[in-house]
């Protein structure tokens, strides 16, 4: 689950991520946000389909897309592995936001986009406008853990609940050495640091996720709705997952959420959370999983957007509560006639077997089988 970040990645120009089939990534997880993609040695009207060893059934052309920095790491993964096997195809992923993206797909711009929150009814309306015939449609793709991470030398092994979250992140809670902090850990030693806590800056389905634990599971210490934009006060703001995991990084005594990718990667200890199970429970793609299980399809027709409140209060041994499942949108009906095929063959191999396979090893979660079969269903629909 250990993650590389290559120099080489930070010298592709500033924007979207465009990964050539000729192009081999050994890392995942910048923040590149190049508009201008990559270069292309395929026109993007040409799309045709074949098959070859690795069991992908590719299509050629090139394709745009953008959104969520949560799955970054997992779609770079995937766009590697596609395009050495289908060396005609390019697909640039710009890792902006989940707002970001919503945006993007609504103007025409993408061909689908990723957000770690399902579109909300006026973003399905603004869809039809470039769905001819159908609309936005929520596919969940990529599932994990919102790991807290922190900095307290000498703290190696930090234990925190809903409640106490909820009051660190609305700066009722300043210091290390607080009394529901101390009670939490007994036993350990905890410096009267003042506490730094990170947010992102800009709107974030990450945030949204996180806020809506907090809403869900501390009710009385939360009082923000849950939204991609950061409500709660004080502390401090970086853009993206990757600027939120830096600034926790260099600084002492702060405290910030970002996928468990991050984390692995930094080398950032991140919190277990008290959630009145046997054991306080880490960030992990197994207890991840186990806290997704518990979602259920709340969608209609095509659209399979989750309610995971269940997860957020749950009291089973080693299901981790804090968790999100990032969403690939793209329109059920009246996609482009030039990007379809790469389109739905991409994201084919995606949420097939194989695809979902490879994304515990980047520190994701993937899909239980129910999902993911009825994601498959609605992938091979798309028209």
């Amino acid at each position: 689950m250990k993650l590389q970040r290559k120099s080489g990645l930070r010298a592709l120009t500033v924007g979207a991520v465009a990964i050539t089939g000729a192009l081999v990534l050994s890392a995942c997880g910048s923040d590149n946000n190049d508009s201008s993609g990559g270069s292309t040695s395929t026109p993007s009207g040409s799309a045709s389909s074949s098959s070859n060893a690795s069991g992908i059934s590719c299509a050629k052309g090139q394709i745009l897309s953008s959104g969520s920095t949560a799955q970054q790491n997992a779609i770079e993964s995937w766009v590697k592995d596609y395009q050495q096997a289908c060396p005609g195809a390019t697909i640039n992923y710009k890792p902006s936001s989940s707002g970001e993206g919503i945006i993007d797909f609504n103007q025409g711009t993408d061909a689908f986009a990723g957000s770690d929150s399902p579109l909300k009814p006026e973003e399905v309306a603004s869809s039809k406008k470039v769905c001819a015939t159908g609309q936005g449609v929520d596919l969940p793709m990529v599932g994990g853990p919102i790991a807290i991470g922190y900095n307290l030398p000498g703290v190696n092994n930090l234990v925190l609940d809903a409640p106490t979250l909820a009051k660190i992140f609305n700066s009722k809670i300043t210091t290390w050495n607080d009394a529901a902090i101390k009670a939490l850990n007994p036993g350990v030693t905890l410096p009267s640091t003042k506490i730094q806590s990170v947010h992102r800056q800009d709107d974030s389905g990450t945030t949204d996720n996180l806020t809506k634990y907090l809403g869900g599971a501390a009710k009385a210490d939360w009082p923000y709705p849950h939204a991609k934009a950061w409500a709660g006060k004080g502390g401090q703001a970086a853009a993206k997952s990757s600027g939120v995991a830096a600034l926790v990084k260099q600084t002492e005594g702060s405290i910030g959420y970002f996928e468990l990718s991050y984390a692995s990667s930094e080398s950032i200890p991140t919190v277990k959370i008290n959630t009145g199970a046997t054991q306080p429970v880490e960030a992990t793609t197994d207890n991840a999983s186990a806290g997704i299980a518990q979602a259920k399809v709340v969608g209609t027709g095509s659209d399979l957007s989750l309610d995971l409140s269940a997860a957020y209060t749950t009291k089973a041994d080693n299901a981790y509560p804090i968790v999100l499942v990032t969403y690939e949108i793209a329109c059920d009906k009246g996609n482009k006639a030039d990007t379809l095929a790469l389109t739905k063959s991409f994201l084919t191999y995606v949420s097939s077997s194989a695809g979902q396979a490879k994304l515990a090893s980047s520190g994701y979660a993937p899909l239980p089988t129910e999902i993911a079969t009825k994601v498959q269903a609605a992938v091979a629909a798309l028209a």
